[in-house]
């Protein structure tokens, strides 16, 4: 298929290859995670230390709007873009599969099938946060799951204790800003703040924040963000990476666990500012988005935070978005250029 014919891209979600799972106790000693049909009650799954959540980008020809898997067969395929599998893939929610976690608590991941010239392909996508290395047993498969519509705000939020520029110069936490607050943003100057969005969650796989040490690239403090949450770089050289001087690298590709690591552990707490434009703001003096809501990206948000805001239509800004092996060349270019201005 041509790139040309490649579907577009309706949303984006994280997913884990089934490979990344194995079972470490149970009937099914040593599988990945596999279809429905062999699956087994009881067994225990262990999610590789090692493992990465990759982005998949999916079209969805019966979409009404809304950010939504189903069973239904034949609607939604892999977009360009997507890490795991190939464009133009049929994409279809298989089970919906319940474990309970070392802690007690259950865990449901989605059980997507992907369709390949060599049979289905599997990967899961963690409803709640799923803990790498960490022993998961089987308690539940539901194989004829309702429609699950995606919802994360944490995909593009700042962690506690991120300071946040004011426009009088004021370094703030994030968890101390206030509705109204006037910050200062690249494009638009002193803008008011017109929405705080918090949530709470396990820092585990997807979900552990990205924490950027103090002076890694400049940055007053440790600059702690979610894994999606889109840093702002200007290339003013002629030897720049991407066709567009401006670029947005997202935290988690940067994670080279020697200069920029995952926190994984406890939990986070994670901030969303909403203005009433889509802003380049600055976190430890480190240009950064603030959240984006429009037609498109209104689907992702959850249902209440989508009719809070019905009036807000931000056009994205313009720029190159980086992949993983042009987000670690950046990284070490901002690292040597780090070292060689001291």
């Amino acid at each position: 298929m041509t790139d040309a014919a490649l579907p577009q891209a309706d949303y984006h979600c994280h997913v884990f290859a089934g490979t990344a799972f194995s079972v470490v106790s149970g009937a099914n000693l040593g599988d990945p995670l596999l279809g429905v049909g062999e699956l087994c009650p009881g067994d225990v799954y262990r999610l590789s230390p090692r493992a990465q959540a990759l982005q998949i980008a999916v079209a969805d020809s019966g979409s009404q709007g809304g950010r939504v898997l189903r069973a239904d067969h034949g609607h939604q395929r892999l977009a360009k873009g997507s890490e795991f599998g190939l464009p133009g893939a049929m994409l279809q929610l298989s089970a919906r599969l319940t474990f309970l976690a070392p802690e007690g608590h259950q865990v449901d991941l989605l059980l997507l099938a992907l369709s390949t010239p060599e049979g289905d392909a599997f990967a899961a996508l963690p409803l709640e946060p799923v803990e790498p290395g960490r022993d998961h047993t089987l308690i539940g498969i539901d194989p004829t799951p309702e429609p699950v519509r995606l919802a994360d705000i944490t995909s593009l939020a700042f962690g506690r204790g991120t300071h946040i520029t004011l426009a009088d110069g004021r370094q703030v936490p994030v968890e101390a800003l206030e509705i109204g607050a006037r910050i200062l943003t690249r494009d638009h100057g002193a803008q008011p703040l017109r929405q705080i969005l918090r949530r709470t969650v396990r820092a585990v796989g997807p979900f552990a924040p990205v924490v950027i040490p103090r002076d890694t690239f400049g940055n007053d403090g440790d600059l702690i963000l979610s894994q999606q949450q889109r840093l702002f770089i200007y290339q003013r050289e002629s030897d720049r990476l991407t066709d567009t001087a401006e670029m947005l690298i997202k935290a988690g590709y940067l994670v080279d666990n020697e200069k920029v690591f995952l926190r994984p552990g406890g939990y986070s707490d994670f901030f969303t500012l909403v203005f009433d434009h889509h802003e380049v703001i600055y976190a430890e003096c480190i240009p950064v988005e603030s959240l984006e809501v429009n037609a498109a990206t209104r689907p992702a948000l959850p249902e209440d935070i989508a009719q809070a805001l019905p009036d807000l239509d931000h056009a994205p800004h313009v720029g190159t978005e980086a992949d993983r092996s042009t987000a670690q060349a950046t990284l070490e270019k901002l690292l040597k250029e780090r070292n060689s201005s001291r």
